[in-house]
């Protein structure tokens, strides 16, 4: 039996409506609670934001969108089909990858085009061995879905099943890197198949070979552009939860909790608003609700360690680039050099890979007539490091600008009409640890039953949602971790 919240659970207040509280807030609604979201945004979304400036809409947060089944598990929470509410297109190719040599490789969904691809730009030997990769992460996926990320977890005990044998057996426990190895021997296929780790917060040669199931979900299943960009999804979501009776007060942030013992009795805003509960669900990031408003810091949260950070700038720009595609990664020379600045020196990339989104692309409404928007990301850091954001901020614009020139961005800084910068400064300002957007970094000891539990030790009535907590960081995870954040209250949902 999984552990359940003690007490009634008729009223339930969710703070935050980032997609892991949305989540949470549909399966609750399916199960006749009274729900409220308070959200301190005029929008929901939490780090799936959005940004309208100068006629371009941008999101702020996430731009790869994988395992959509996931996103419709939350509409059918309330019987709603996702289809009436939102509009999901395949972006295709996923990734083009452009190396160092000036080769480029697009990736593909579909495994005979991607088969055909390899055996074009590489060679027929690393098609046969790209086909085998395939078996293993489908193999691993299918071990570790039900067993491993989509259930509440409440000891390693739990997780002694045949499934882990299996893993054990498929190598799922050694490392990323080498695994991928075993199966693809060119350096350029080596790094599009294991770059994904970073979504994870560690390097390719650190995680753990599990973590080439979030290459299944998006080099196999596929990645997805919703019509009116990622921030879509929360919308519609949100949507969909105040059809069905989900009550929302946007523009509040809860700024303590009424205790009575071991239970939260109300949630109080900054606006003096009072909104009483029987169970209350946490989405902000594990360390800030500790320390803000549950009023102490386990010992397990302060000794977590963080994701590396990123530096994201948003341009609209009149320039066009017909070379590139929705998502394009440009790979640096260095690879494992690149891990060993962001996460053991601690420093920013002297070589660096970068990931750049078109978003209107796909979906043009989202810029002005006859312009672009781009959404470029480099790694960067958290916290942790010593680098002075307030003084680095302007210098490392200027920087990214000149590596994509160099990467064949040709007049990109004298094209951009509008910009927006986020350092990991302005993460932490957000709320999120370490200015880390992708929390805590699933390093072995962080990661499934070691994760930081989404039920409150200590507390009776008080759940975690969000990439803090089980089973992690990413789109579909914390999708996941609304719904177990739901079963902590409920029980088990269909």
């Amino acid at each position: 039996m999984v552990a359940r919240i003690k007490g009634p659970s008729q009223k339930v207040v969710v703070v935050g409506a980032g997609l892991a509280g949305l989540s949470a807030a549909l399966r609750l609604a399916g199960t006749g609670r009274d729900v409220t979201v308070i959200e301190r945004e005029l929008v929901p979304g939490g780090r799936s934001g959005l940004l309208n400036q100068d006629g371009y809409a941008f999101d702020t947060g996430p731009t790869v969108l994988t395992m959509p089944s996931l996103i419709q598990d939350a509409f059918s929470a309330v019987g709603e089909d996702m289809k009436d509410w939102l509009e999901l297109m395949p972006v295709s190719p996923l990734y083009r990858a452009f190396y160092a040599d000036g080769s480029q490789i697009d990736v593909h969904a579909d495994t005979k085009a991607m088969e055909q691809e390899i055996r074009e730009k590489v060679s027929a030997s690393e098609a046969a061995g790209y086909r085998d990769y395939v078996d293993f992460v489908t193999k691993l996926y299918k071990y570790e879905m039900n067993d491993f990320i989509d259930r509440n977890i409440d000891s390693p005990f739990n997780l002694l099943t045949p499934n882990l044998a299996r893993l054990i057996a498929l190598g799922g426990f050694r490392k990323l890197q080498p695994k991928v190895n075993q199966f693809l021997k060119d350096p350029r296929l080596q790094k599009v198949y294991s770059f994904q780790a970073m979504y994870a917060g560690v390097s390719p040669q650190q995680a753990l070979a599990i973590y080439a199931v979030i290459a299944y979900m998006d080099s196999v299943n596929g990645v997805f552009f919703p019509k009116g960009g990622m921030h879509a999804v929360p919308r519609a979501l949100a949507a969909a939860a105040e059809k069905h009776g989900v009550k929302f007060v946007y523009g509040s942030s809860v700024t303590s909790l009424e205790k009575q013992g071991n239970r939260v009795t109300a949630a109080i805003t900054d606006k003096g608003e009072r909104y009483e509960c029987d169970a209350i669900v946490m989405n902000p990031d594990l360390p800030v609700v500790w320390k803000e408003l549950l009023g102490k810091e386990p010992l397990s949260i302060k000794r977590l360690k963080y994701s590396p950070s990123c530096v994201t700038l948003l341009v609209g720009s009149s320039k066009h680039y017909d070379h590139i595609a929705h998502h394009n990664i440009h790979f640096g020379e260095s690879w494992d050099g690149v891990f060993d600045e962001l996460i053991n020196k601690k420093i920013l990339m002297t070589d660096p890979s970068v990931l750049v989104t078109v978003p209107s692309h796909d979906d043009k409404s989202l810029a002005p007539a006859g312009k672009e928007s781009y959404y470029v990301l480099f790694p960067t850091p958290n916290l942790d490091a010593d680098i002075d954001w307030t003084i680095e901020k302007s210098r490392y614009r200027d920087e990214m600008i000149r590596v994509l020139e160099s990467r064949g961005y040709e007049g990109f800084g004298d094209a951009i009409e509008t910009e927006h910068m986020t350092t990991p400064l302005d993460w932490q300002a957000q709320g999120m640890e370490r200015g880390a957007p992708f929390a805590s970094a699933h390093t072995f000891f962080q990661t499934g039953p070691f994760r930081p539990r989404n039920i409150a030790a200590g507390f009776d009535n008080v759940v975690f949602a969000g990439s803090g907590t089980q089973p992690g960081v990413g789109v579909p995870m914390v999708l996941i971790s609304g719904r177990l954040a739901a079963e902590r209250i409920v029980g088990p949902v269909k």
